[in-house]
C-alpha cells in the first residue's frame, strides 16, 4: 500500500501524538508499505494562511494512488480542501478533538470545536486511538460509528522497572510542560506529603508552551519542595530508559488524554500508576494496578500517592498487577498492521 501522511511541522516533537505517528510510519515501512511524510508548516491547530498554503501544496504533491492520512492537529489547514478530501477518501487520525485541549482560550476552543463539528462528519474514515475518543466524536461531533476505526497505540517490550531500591521513593511523571498534563496539580499533591520520604522527577518538553513551562518550574520553590523535585526536560534513549528503571511510582495528573501512551508504558514496566480520569487517561488503570482520581483534585491525588508510598506491600502488589496488565498490551507492529488492514 502507498500512504501519504500529513502532520504539522516540526516532525520531531516528543508528544504522544507525534510518537504515535512516527511509530506507525516506521512500522508501515518495515511491513513494506511506501509511506511519504508531508510536514505542514504554519500555525496549528488554528490554521493561518501559511498552514493552509502548505497543506494545499502538500496535498497536490501526494502520489495519485496514495491513501491520504491526516493528523487531526492539522485538519483546520485542510478545511478549504474538504471536497477533495471526500473525493479521495481521506482518513483523519484523531488523537483527540483539538478544541477539547485544556488551557486553550475559550474563543479558540469554541472555534476549533465548531470547525471539527463541520468537518469530521464528512470525513470518509476517522481513526481514533481509544474507544473513549470514538464515543466523544460520535456524541459531540456527529461522526457516525460506522465511519470510526479504533487503533490503540502499541507498546514496546521493556524490562520490569527495578525501582530506586532506596528509602526515598522515586515518583516519575512524563509529559509535556503544558497545562493539560496537570503537573501543577501533581506538585501541589506532592507538597502535601511533607512527612514522607520521596523525590519527584518530571520529564517533558518545554517547547510547546515556554511561558507556562517557565512558570511551572518556579512552583516547587513556592511550595517549599524544590529540593525534592527535578525537571529534566526531554528524555530519549538510554537516559529515559534509566529513568524508567529507577522509578517506584508513575504519576500523571493529566486533565485529558485521548489514550495515554505513557500510562501504557508505565504499566508495561510494572509501575503502580496514579492518574486522573480525564478522557481515556484512567481506562487502563484499575484498583489493583494503581489509582484513578478526579481531574484537578490535588487532595485526592495526594491521598492516592500517600497510600502507595507509605504501604510497601501495597506498592509491591500494585507493581505486580501493573506488570501483568502491561504484558497484555499490543505491539506497535500489530497496531500498524491493524491500521492498514482496515483499508485493504
Amino acid at each position: 500500500m502507498r500512504i501519504a501522511f500529513f502532520m504539522p511541522a516540526p516532525l520531531d516533537l516528543l508528544t504522544g501524538g507525534y510518537v504515535y505517528n512516527r511509530r506507525l510510519i516506521a512500522e508501515w515501512r518495515n511491513l513494506g508499505h511506501d509511506v511519504s511524510v508531508h510536514g505542514i508548516t504554519g500555525q496549528h491547530p488554528w490554521a493561518d494562511h501559511e498552514a493552509k498554503k502548505s497543506a494545499t501544496l502538500a496535498w497536490h504533491a501526494m502520489p495519485p494512488d496514495a491513501l491520504p492520512v491526516i493528523d487531526n492537529l492539522a485538519i483546520a489547514a485542510f478545511e478549504p480542501l474538504l471536497a477533495e478530501l471526500r473525493d479521495r477518501r481521506a482518513v483523519v487520525l484523531n488523537h483527540h478533538p483539538t478544541g477539547l485541549e485544556p488551557g486553550l482560550p475559550a474563543e479558540m476552543s469554541a472555534a476549533l470545536i465548531a470547525l471539527e463539528q463541520r468537518v469530521m462528519p464528512q470525513i470518509w474514515r476517522v481513526v481514533v486511538t481509544s474507544p473513549t475518543t470514538g464515543d466523544t466524536l460520535t456524541k459531540q461531533f456527529g461522526v457516525a460509528p460506522s465511519r470510526l476505526i479504533t487503533v490503540i497505540p502499541g507498546t514496546d517490550d521493556a524490562p520490569q522497572s527495578a525501582g530506586s531500591n532506596a528509602e526515598t521513593v522515586h515518583v516519575l511523571s512524563i509529559g509535556s510542560l503544558i497545562p493539560r498534563k496537570g503537573h501543577d496539580v501533581l506538585l501541589r499533591a506532592m507538597a502535601k506529603l511533607f512527612d514522607l520520604n520521596w523525590r519527584l522527577t518530571i520529564a517533558g518538553t518545554s517547547r510547546l508552551d515556554p511561558n507556562y513551562a517557565a512558570h511551572l518550574q518556579t512552583l516547587p520553590a513556592d511550595l517549599g519542595i524544590s529540593a525534592r523535585v527535578t525537571f529534566c526536560g526531554e528524555m530519549t534513549g538510554q537516559p529515559l530508559a534509566d529513568l524508567w528503571n529507577s522509578a517506584d511510582i508513575f504519576a500523571l495528573a493529566t486533565h485529558y488524554e485521548g489514550y495515554g501512551m505513557v500510562i501504557a508504558e508505565a504499566l508495561k514496566r510494572g509501575l503502580p500508576v496514579v492518574v486522573c480520569n480525564g478522557g481515556a487517561a484512567g481506562a487502563l488503570v484499575d484498583q489493583h494496578s494503581g489509582a484513578v482520581c478526579p481531574v484537578g483534585d490535588d487532595a485526592q491525588f495526594s491521598k492516592a500517592i500517600r497510600r502507595i508510598i507509605f504501604d510497601t506491600q501495597l506498592r509491591a502488589d500494585m507493581a505486580k498487577a501493573a506488570w501483568q496488565s502491561g504484558q497484555a498490551l499490543p505491539s506497535w507492529a500489530a497496531q500498524a498492521q491493524a491500521f492498514v488492514s482496515a483499508f485493504n
